[in-house]
């Protein structure tokens, strides 16, 4: 009976633990995020509220609960759908290969024909701050749409195309330069320096295709990797967001990467 209830723990410890980790996974680098930070702020008052006796306040978060449960599902019916959605995917957010092969025959077609381009592709760390500063397209993800975002006649063709849970969240983003451009090879353009600045900053993998040259690169940790064929961007893809050893968790680590790889 004791050996019973102890699997009875283990098992409760281990459902919490998910639950929280992909709560926390769901809501990071989204607008769910202050939401949450608010919440925990509130539930801290009412703690505090019933442990020194404040009955007014305790009454007052009391009455508001409920109202604040449906008003809260109802504004973020999108996000949780969404979440729901991913629980199935075991904390590991992995883009479909389908979306891959999209993004390998668009970025095919755009150097074959010299027209620049700059994908970003999110891993863990949130790229909300950057998807806001571009148009929200929350779109799927075809070899037309990206082809057409970069047409010379787009008004986003100049910005980054932003790739969220296998979906185009946004489009004409600006991304932040490197800390230290001094160091970056002359041939580099303005998307290169970006996908190298915003792969400093965060674990996302950014695909250029340069205007002038057409060559392909893929931006990762800081460092860019040149003159890739569309078999080999396919490959090197699947490797980065698949592989869960080649999966960076948070940002910062890029840099670390980026760091070491300097120093050698």
């Amino acid at each position: 009976m004791a050996i019973l209830n102890n699997w009875k723990i283990v098992l409760e410890v281990i459902i919490l633990w998910y639950v929280i980790y992909m709560t926390l996974l769901f809501v990071k680098g989204t607008r769910s995020e202050q939401l949450l930070k608010g919440l925990l702020i509130i539930g801290l008052i009412f703690i505090l509220s019933q442990q020194f006796g404040l009955d007014a306040i305790t009454w007052v978060l009391t009455r508001l609960l409920p109202i604040s449960v449906i008003a809260l599902v109802i504004v973020f019916q999108p996000e949780l759908r969404r979440g729901l959605a991913q629980l199935g995917r075991f904390g590991i957010r992995e883009e479909n290969a389908n979306v891959v092969d999209e993004i390998a025959h668009a970025v095919n077609g755009l150097s074959a024909k010299r027209q620049g381009a700059l994908i970003v592709i999110e891993r863990e760390y949130g790229l909300k701050s950057y998807i806001e500063s571009g148009t929200l397209l929350d779109a799927k993800v075809t070899n037309f749409l990206i082809v057409s975002i970069f047409m010379p006649q787009s008004p986003l063709h100049d910005g980054a195309v932003i790739i969220r849970s296998g979906r185009i969240a946004a489009a004409g983003c600006v991304l932040p330069l490197p800390e230290d451009e001094k160091q970056l090879p002359k041939p580099f353009g303005m998307r290169h320096r970006a996908a190298i600045g915003i792969s400093e900053e965060t674990d996302a993998v950014c695909v250029v295709v340069s205007e002038e040259t057409g060559a392909i690169s893929v931006s990762e940790g800081g460092k860019l990797t040149h003159d890739m064929s569309k078999d080999d961007l396919a490959k090197t893809l699947k490797n980065m967001l698949y592989n869960p050893i080649k999966r960076m968790p948070l940002g910062i680590r890029s840099r670390l990467v980026y760091e070491k790889r300097n120093r050698g």
